[in-house]
């Protein structure tokens, strides 16, 4: 029995049900800044403002750059508020870190999708021609269409794990993609086994994925080590396993239900991914990204789609894609400091950090004061062992982590600078933000280095009377107004 969370389509038709939560806009607009400069204000931090969170953007009808070709529908921003994202999946933002690490304890793996019947998947070939596809452009500046939300799925050809993850992807052609994999990362892995076996690496690309599917892809080493299958998680996220059938063109598999597959062969031969200038698109930690000057390539060999596809995309800079990021990150710092035994209530890491270098950690207020000293030396521990973390807040378990404003009265009325800012000099961090670099500090040693900091905004055990937030008091209901007695019926009887 499928889950009803198998799919997009069901995601989407749960949003339907809630008002103000899908907005379909059936105007026509072109895939050449006509999807990126509707949605940029309701992006979110960081992309430039004005902007803020908003609803999810089913754009019914974009052209794609290939003349004469039918328009095709265009999702943006399902994933563009953390309470829109964890209902989803049926939970709330404190609770999804915890789901998904049960689902990381007791996976549930993929089965075959039934070749026939109601429940198979029926998809359309479509000739193998990334122009006839709307995929987005969000500046004039951009290398070009981008895929941001395309799941890659391979099998390493010599451990036969398979591995689910999301790269960006630039069209470079009609059937050619430029692929960056962030080094270190399992396909890297799969693609230089495929190398050393004198072969090209088959790939699935997936487009329009389940929840469940497209957050399991998004979480990281930490949480999902090598070895371990994303879809499997995926399954015990959403409490039924997904389905896989084959490709057509290609020796590799797909997910069944997926919107669109671009099947492929990914390639060592390398292409600039701007041959045209130094940018490459957005990035979302709000800046112009780089472009690299050599990636591998995707050939396509093959796409299908369901009937009436969705192509589901993502805005470099905003709220969506460090939701995607920052939910794995919560669950992976959530599991390393329980295994510390360190009195953690709960994690967020903030979209102003893109879901990865500003983490928050809500300390439990029944801690003792031994508990206390385990409070720096545990964020300390998620900023060395976390490379990506750069700023960690320790607060309180009465402040709301899902509000800002919260956040920064916690560290204007619980921190004094001269005591409660710990700094870790020149660690490695991430080269995307622009000050992680000796030419912005001399301090530090190479590129991607950074200083860390802890900003530890928690009451000290000693001080607690002093920092009572007030409870509001409610009157009590006002009793109800006494009925007079049923006055008796007069009716005579029979």
């Amino acid at each position: 029995m499928r889950s009803r969370l198998a799919d997009l389509r069901t995601a989407l038709a749960g949003l339907d049900a809630r008002p103000g939560q899908l907005v379909r806009e059936r105007e026509e607009v072109p895939a050449a800044f006509g999807v990126s400069s509707r949605y940029a204000r309701w992006a979110g931090t960081p992309a430039p403002p004005p902007t803020g969170p908003g609803p999810a953007i089913l754009f019914e009808r974009v052209t794609p750059p290939a003349a004469g070709q039918p328009p095709r529908a265009v999702l943006i921003g399902l994933y563009g508020t953390r309470e829109r994202a964890a209902a989803l999946l049926d939970t709330t933002p404190a609770k999804l870190p915890y789901r998904l690490l049960e689902a990381v304890a007791a996976p549930v793996p993929p089965v075959p999708a039934p070749p026939s019947g109601p429940a198979a998947p029926r998809r359309i070939r479509l000739a193998p021609d990334l122009t006839a596809l709307p995929f987005p452009v969000l500046t004039d500046e951009d290398a070009g269409p981008y895929l941001t939300l395309g799941a890659v799925l391979a099998t390493d050809p010599e451990t036969g794990v398979r591995n689910l993850s999301i790269h960006r992807m630039c069209v470079q052609g009609p059937d050619l993609l430029t692929l960056w994999m962030v080094p270190g990362r399992d396909l890297e892995a799969a693609h230089q086994a495929a190398q050393r076996a004198g072969r090209p690496l088959p790939v699935a690309i997936h487009l329009g994925l389940a929840p469940a599917v497209l957050l399991a892809s998004c979480c990281p080493t930490s949480l999902v080590p090598r070895g371990t299958d994303e879809l499997a998680v995926a399954g015990g996220l959403a409490g039924a396993p997904v389905e896989l059938a084959d490709c057509l063109t290609v020796d590799a598999e797909c997910i069944a239900h997926a919107e669109y597959v671009l099947e492929g062969e990914l390639r060592p031969e390398p292409v600039p991914e701007n041959p045209r200038g130094p940018a490459a698109t957005p990035e979302f930690l709000g800046y112009q990204g780089r472009a690299h000057p050599a990636l591998p390539t995707v050939r396509i060999t093959g796409i299908t789609a369901r009937d009436g596809a969705i192509l589901q995309t993502c805005s470099g800079p905003g709220h969506e894609q460090s939701i995607l990021l920052g939910y794995g990150m919560e669950a992976a710092v959530l599991a390393r400091l329980r295994d510390r035994g360190a009195p953690i209530a709960g994690v967020h890491c903030h979209t102003a950090g893109g879901g990865q270098l500003m983490v928050v950690l809500q300390w439990r207020s029944d801690r003792t004061a031994a508990d206390d000293a385990a409070i720096q030396p545990a964020a300390l521990a998620v900023l060395e062992e976390f490379r990506m973390a750069k700023l960690v807040v320790s607060v309180d378990d009465d402040v709301d982590l899902e509000s800002d404003a919260d956040l920064w009265w916690a560290m204007t009325t619980r921190l004094q600078a001269d005591q409660d800012i710990t700094v870790l000099p020149d660690r490695p961090g991430f080269p995307l933000d622009p000050t992680q670099s000796p030419a912005y500090s001399a301090a530090l040693s190479a590129e991607g280095h950074t200083a860390k900091t802890h900003f530890d905004c928690t009451i000290p055990h000693a001080h607690r009377p002093r920092f009572r937030r007030p409870h509001f008091t409610h009157p009590p209901a006002p009793h109800p107004p006494r009925q007079p007695p049923p006055t008796p019926s007069t009716r005579p009887t029979r």
